[in-house]
Order: C-alpha cells, then sequence, then structure tokens
C-alpha cells in the first residue's frame, strides 16, 4: 500500500465545516443586502493579477506580505492583498462600459503572509463597497452610513466608528516642518495601538527628535468629544481648511441622520497603506476594542492614478469578515446554526421516492427547507441523522398514511406529531414553527 499523505493545511489557512461556513455565509448574506438596499452592485476581479498592477503603491509591510511567485507562463504574479488595488484596475479598464458615480461590492478571499494572531489569517475574506467617480462629502457620508448600517445589522452590539482626515494630519505636518517625513510618520502613528503610546513616541523621535515627537503624541491623542477635537486639530494645522470642514459637514449629516453617538474623531487613525489620502475610518467593538477594526477604509482620490490618465476618486470601506467572527464569538454573539433544513422527509416505504420527491419540491416553493432521506432504513437512523445535523422535524409518508390522505409531522425535539391532510397546511405549520424557533 501506498503511503498515506498527511492531511494538513498551511499556517494562517483554514478549514470551515458547515456550522462556521454557515455562519460565515449568513453574516455575508446581511451584508450584501444592506449593500444592495443602498444602491450597490456586486462585482468580481481575478485571484491573480501581474505583480507590477498589485504593487504599483502598495507600500510598506504590505508589500512584504503579498504572495508573489512566477508562474508557468514566466510571469511576475501575486495574489491580491486586499479589494482596493484590484478595484482600481478594473475602473481603469471599464470606465468607458460604466457610469460615474459608481457604487460596487465585492465579497472575497485575499492573501496576506502577516503574523497570524486571534482574528488574522493568511487567509481572509474582504467584503468592500466603494463609491467612485466623486469627490464630494456626500460620497464620503454614503460609505460612513452604510458602515453603520452594515455593523449595526451583524448583532455585535455596541461599536464606534473612529474617522479622521489625511489631508488635516498632513496640513500639521506641513505646519510642524515635517512634511517631508509624512509617509513615515503616518506608518509609525498607524501602530500606535499595537504597540503603545511610549514606543510610539520613541520611534517617532528616532525619526524626527523628541521635542517634533511630543507634538506629534499630543496632536493624535483625543480630547473631549468631536467637535472640541476637530478646533484642537484644525488650529495645530494652521486653521480652518477643506479637509477640516469635510469632517464637520459629516459629523453633522451624522447628527441629523441619527448616529453622530456611534461617531468619534481620533487623530491617531491614519490606515497604514499609502493610497489613502482623505477620510479614513476604523470600526471597533465596544465589547471587544482588542480584537481592531472590523470595518475600515477611506478616500484613494489618486490610486487609479496609476492605470488610468482618467481622474477616477473613490471612497470605500471593506469588513473584515473573519476579525468579525472571532469577536462574535468571543463574546458569546456568535450564531449557532448545524443545518439550514427545516424537515425531513423520512424514507419508510419503498416505491416512494417520486411521492417523497414531490413532497419536498412542494414545501420548497413554500419556502421550507427540506431533503429527502436517501434510503429505506430503520427509523432511529433516519433520527440520528435529523438529530446530528440539526433538523427539527421529520415528515412520515409511508403506505398506511397514503390511504388514510394524510402526513405526519413529527417535532424531533418535542416528541409531539399531528396529521395534515394537505401539503399546504403542512407547509403552514411548518412555517409557523420555524417562526417560533426564532
Amino acid at each position: 500500500m501506498a503511503d498515506i499523505i498527511q492531511p494538513r493545511v498551511l499556517k494562517g489557512f483554514r478549514d470551515f465545516l458547515p456550522a462556521a461556513e454557515m455562519e460565515r455565509a449568513e453574516l455575508v448574506e446581511i451584508l450584501e443586502r444592506i449593500f444592495r438596499l443602498s444602491g450597490f452592485v456586486p462585482i468580481d476581479t481575478p485571484v491573480l493579477e501581474y505583480a507590477e498592477v498589485l504593487l504599483g503603491k502598495a507600500g510598506g509591510e504590505t508589500e512584504k506580505q503579498v504572495y508573489r511567485f512566477t508562474d508557468h507562463g514566466g510571469r511576475d504574479v501575486a495574489m491580491r492583498f486586499d479589494l482596493t488595488v484590484p478595484f482600481a484596475r478594473f475602473m481603469a479598464e471599464h470606465a468607458s462600459e460604466l457610469y460615474l458615480p459608481f457604487k460596487r461590492y465585492h465579497v472575497a478571499k485575499v492573501w496576506r503572509g502577516e503574523n497570524t494572531q486571534r482574528g488574522r489569517y493568511r487567509e481572509f475574506v474582504q467584503c468592500d463597497f466603494d463609491v467612485v467617480g466623486v469627490d464630494c462629502a456626500g460620497a464620503d457620508f454614503d460609505v460612513l452610513q452604510t458602515i453603520h448600517a452594515a455593523v449595526s445589522a451583524l448583532g455585535a452590539g455596541g461599536f464606534r466608528i473612529r474617522i479622521n482626515h489625511r489631508g488635516v494630519f498632513n496640513r500639521f505636518l506641513e505646519a510642524i516642518g515635517l512634511s517631508g517625513r509624512s509617509v513615515e510618520i503616518l506608518r509609525i502613528v498607524d501602530k500606535l495601538e499595537k504597540i503603545g503610546a511610549d514606543e510610539t513616541e520613541r520611534l517617532l523621535a528616532e525619526l524626527a527628535g523628541g521635542e517634533a515627537a511630543r507634538t506629534v503624541m499630543e496632536y493624535v491623542t483625543p480630547g473631549g468629544g468631536f467637535e472640541s477635537d476637530l478646533a484642537r486639530m484644525t488650529s495645530l494645522a494652521g486653521g480652518p481648511n477643506p479637509d477640516s470642514e469635510r469632517l464637520a459637514e459629516l459629523f453633522a449629516a451624522a447628527r441629523d441622520a441619527g448616529f453622530s453617538d456611534a461617531l468619534v474623531l481620533d487623530p491617531s487613525i491614519t490606515r497604514g497603506l499609502d493610497y489613502y489620502t482623505g477620510v479614513v475610518f476604523e470600526t471597533t467593538l465596544d465589547g471587544l476594542p482588542e480584537i481592531g477594526s472590523v470595518c475600515s477604509g477611506g478616500r484613494y482620490n489618486d490610486l487609479a492614478s496609476l492605470y488610468t490618465k482618467q481622474k477616477l476618486p473613490g471612497v470605500g470601506a471593506s469588513v473584515g469578515m473573519d476579525r468579525l467572527l472571532a469577536a462574535l464569538e468571543a463574546m458569546g454573539k456568535a450564531r449557532s446554526a448545524s443545518s439550514w433544513t427545516r424537515a425531513l422527509v423520512l424514507n419508510v416505504e419503498d416505491g416512494f421516492l417520486g411521492r417523497y420527491a414531490a413532497l419536498a419540491a412542494r414545501l420548497r416553493a413554500a419556502g421550507i427547507a427540506t431533503e429527502i432521506y436517501p434510503e429505506r432504513r430503520k427509523l432511529g437512523q433516519q433520527f440520528a441523522y435529523a438529530e446530528r445535523k440539526g433538523i427539527g422535524m421529520a415528515i412520515i409518508l409511508g403506505q398506511a398514511e397514503a390511504e388514510r390522505g394524510v402526513m405526519v409531522l413529527k417535532d424531533l425535539a418535542g416528541r409531539s406529531q399531528a396529521e395534515y391532510s394537505s401539503i399546504e397546511a403542512l407547509a403552514a405549520a411548518l412555517a409557523q414553527a420555524e417562526g417560533s424557533a426564532r
């Protein structure tokens, strides 16, 4: 006998058993419903891109994390590390076929060879949504409002949408004579929550000197509220400017829309990727802030310029599905479901397969998820299958029931049963039982 290969998966990669995958699918369904209600449409892009396309402006740590290799044709290719850069390439190629502003959503896997930890893996799902073609407060707020609607719908409890504007930060750095070190400073500040204030200040001091480090730390430390912090930041950035006015407009819109209490102005939020140019967002859960942002993004007005001369300003955000799932599980709010099947048609009579199929088809048409046990076995075995899979109701239709013109519906948990003479009545009983279970 040949040697058996040991089954295993790579570090940072995972298999998903049915319960976990159903939970993820249900969350994706919720998000896609929110996206569609807000006018976003779906797209898809390839997993593999030319490396120069993906790495044209990734920069920083991200470039080191990309899975990159030479394919069989000798081409330098890489696996997408996020969904935003491929989207910029997509817009450059298809802008003439689309309308502007263009609102898209994209749910797909991405890959990064980074250190693994709770909620952070090397293969993970992102759920992106963007508005491209306009640079205005309305588009920024569209994304902001969708973030609020999406995270609210996921049932994760209280949360905060932390917002900042890179333009205000850059104006501040220019005011203190550090505009030439903006990229390095933004990357250091982006690590503030991971490495702490002392280490952040030390790294800033190494880069720009102790006095400058203290000034930057003073700027990035939030104070007494959105409006007071914005006034302080604006003053440190040299006075009123269009970027701080954009933040004020977004806060006013959130207040009028009724969710300004979830909005926090945090001058330390910079986002590590170089392509962000304006507002940036990070969303943290009150019940588990240490897991990091579960929905982040921002404005990227120049990203598509790598691929086209047409001006295509954009703003968007991404829900980190795997991190969100880890957070829900840690907080005891994970959706527990072992099966979507509501009813199992028991196989109790030879020659009845066609009748079972017709019965199941009628119930499915009524919106009841139904399956048929594939072969005739002892009832105990079929009940055990239903219990193992989490199916709560069983339907019995044998020769005796057929002669009396009835179908028996058995509640496997409650051990009760009832007879129905029509499929409509049976479907109504199943629908009522499903509603009660919820």
